[in-house]
């Protein structure tokens, strides 16, 4: 595997670029969200027509999106993009993108935009953040219900000395430590991945898996998809979110069963219930690209989980 192309570091007093990729955002949570930035010292930039933007269940037409994407991932004067939120329609902007792009930029954001994350890894090599967005994690605050995990987010983005350690706040499901490059994201954008010239090349991977509002049939149907694809074949562990919303009838199974059926076989370190894209916790953030060893306790030892992230992720 090529080697990783890290993003310059982003730091208080920085600007950012805000843009809208995927679904319409409410215009309170942007606002929140944007006064946290300011809080954390960044100094977002925004064409609030644009972000604000609602054309049927996008955040305007998909020629909008990618041209302001391009401009964001080219300009000089923002040394970052934070997207506002996900929904859907990121994967519509991806075809465009298909031109090499000369200097990277930290990209943050998590659930639809992994679309976007998997596409800038499969062609570039670019490190991204998997974490807060601005109406979606930041407009509640660090640390609270639904809110953001201030440190990692702060680590990642700024860090470019030494790696940390994430205390995940889950539970073993399949106990071993293991390290490689840490990939993946939402489930379902995982999947739709599949098939296409930027499927997620998995081999040797810590691989995220996370999603929300999927009962637990479909999170069997998606990952028995990945198993037959051969996309769990050679991973080296696996960090499972929270999965919430996806609750099935009473007396079924739950996704936490289906999960620990059908990955049991694969005899890699595992974790469940990670504070990771869909959670009601403080979400953490993770940086995709970068090398990290996978700690997964004895059962009933949660404290024991952690991730290490092994180098910085930015320069």
């Amino acid at each position: 595997m090529s080697q990783p192309y890290k993003p310059a570091a982003v730091r208080p007093g920085d600007s950012v670029r805000v843009l809208s990729l995927a679904s319409p955002v409410e215009e309170a949570r942007l606002e929140s969200g944007r006064e946290e930035l300011g809080r954390l010292g960044y100094v977002p930039v925004m064409d609030r027509g644009a972000v604000l933007a609602a054309e049927g269940f996008f955040a305007g037409s998909a020629a909008s999106r990618l041209a302001a994407l391009k401009e964001a991932l080219g300009e000089t004067g923002t040394r970052a993009v934070f997207c506002s939120r996900g929904g859907y329609g990121t994967t519509n902007l991806l075809e465009g993108l298909s031109v090499a792009l000369a200097q990277p930029k930290v990209v943050l954001g998590y659930s639809d935009i992994t679309s976007l994350q998997i596409f800038l890894w499969q062609k570039f090599r670019w490190v991204t953040l998997y974490g807060p967005m601005v109406a979606s994690g930041m407009d509640k605050g660090a640390g609270v219900t639904k809110g953001y995990d201030r440190e990692s987010l702060v680590q990642a983005l700024a860090e470019t000395k030494r790696g940390w350690t994430l205390d995940l706040k889950s539970e073993s499901m399949s106990a071993g430590s293991a390290e490689g490059v840490l990939l993946g994201g939402c489930l379902t954008l995982i999947e739709t991945s599949l098939g296409t010239p930027w499927e997620l090349e998995t081999g040797g991977a810590i691989l995220v898996l996370e999603d929300r509002a999927m009962k637990p049939w479909q999170v069997d149907r998606a990952l028995t998809h990945l198993i037959q694809a051969g996309k769990l074949r050679g991973i080296q562990g696996l960090l499972l979110g929270d999965f919430p919303e996806c609750e099935g009838p009473d007396g079924t199974e739950t996704v936490k069963d289906v999960a620990r059926r059908v990955l049991a076989p694969l005899h890699v370190p595992t974790v469940w219930g990670a504070p990771v894209g869909h959670t009601m916790r403080p979400m953490l953030t993770l940086p995709l690209g970068i090398r990290a060893r996978l700690v997964a306790g004895e059962a009933g030892n949660a404290g024991a989980n952690k991730l290490e992230i092994l180098e910085p992720a930015v320069s």
